[in-house]
């Protein structure tokens, strides 16, 4: 027989902290920053964690930005290492195109309120994407994931590095 999951109790999201315009989310988001996520699967009933760093350097391949994040991964009790690398694609109004690395479109990005909200379309699921720049040091990204293939909620806070 086989066993139910047991839920996980996911926090609500607090007061939303009010948002940090930011003009330019090319110049905000350049250099080193430590990142500190929360993941969970809501249909598993599972919690893990990833730390590591995200970098914003100047892509050699034009006036982009690459983002790469990089660190290890806790799930199930046992830690791997886990890495991403997306293309930051700067426009003159202070907004970005945020590609995959291999150049297949992701999402805008526009954190001229302080907030933005994405929403990429991946297969049959959905990811929507809430990030909050709440600082000059410190922003915030809260992906809720849903589909067939995924009931997922990641929850990310990035301070400068």
């Amino acid at each position: 027989m086989p066993l139910e999951p047991v839920p996980v109790p996911v926090p609500e999201p607090a007061r939303a902290p009010a948002p940090y315009p930011v003009p330019d989310v090319a110049g905000y988001l350049a250099g080193r920053w430590n990142i500190e996520r929360t993941v969970y699967d809501l249909r598993a009933g599972s919690e893990g964690s990833f730390r590591g760093t995200a970098e914003f350097r100047p892509d050699a391949v034009g006036d982009a930005l690459l983002h790469v994040e990089e660190g290890r991964l806790t799930w199930g009790g046992t830690a791997y290492p886990a890495h991403r690398t997306l293309r930051l694609r700067p426009r003159p109004d202070g907004t970005a195109e945020i590609d995959f690395a291999d150049g297949r479109p992701f999402h805008d990005l526009d954190l001229r309120t302080g907030r933005w909200t994405a929403v990429h379309p991946c297969s049959e699921d959905r990811y929507e994407g809430t990030f909050t720049a709440v600082a000059a040091d410190t922003w915030h990204l809260r992906w809720r994931v849903t589909g067939p293939a995924k009931d997922q909620l990641l929850c990310s806070v990035y301070r400068r590095g």
